[in-house]
């Protein structure tokens, strides 16, 4: 991972405690669009798994992590696609 990807891990991890962290740099899709930047890491797609998310909507879910890299967000990243999971959802997903 790079630079601007280790700083999510370390945020995501610190802020949610995950089960499960998994952060991709889609950055070469994007290539030649708006917000890419040379060298990538501008576009990113995460999956999170944390019981922080018990009882949350999948939008408050969503604030809780745009609040959690919200520095990140304002800078270098210029997309993200985020899907937050309790763990009894991704047991089921994985179950399915």
């Amino acid at each position: 991972m790079g630079t601007v990807a280790d700083r999510l891990s370390v945020k995501l991890n610190q802020a949610f405690a995950p089960q499960q962290l998994e952060i991709h740099d889609d950055s070469a899709k994007h290539s030649g669009h708006a917000g890419a930047r040379e060298g990538g890491e501008s576009h990113f797609s995460v999956l999170i798994v944390s019981e922080r998310f018990e009882g949350l909507n999948r939008v408050a879910r969503q604030r809780l992590v745009n609040s959690a890299l919200a520095e990140d967000l304002a800078g270098p990243v210029h997309a993200l696609s985020v899907q937050t999971l309790t763990p009894e959802e991704a047991e089921k997903r994985n179950a399915g």
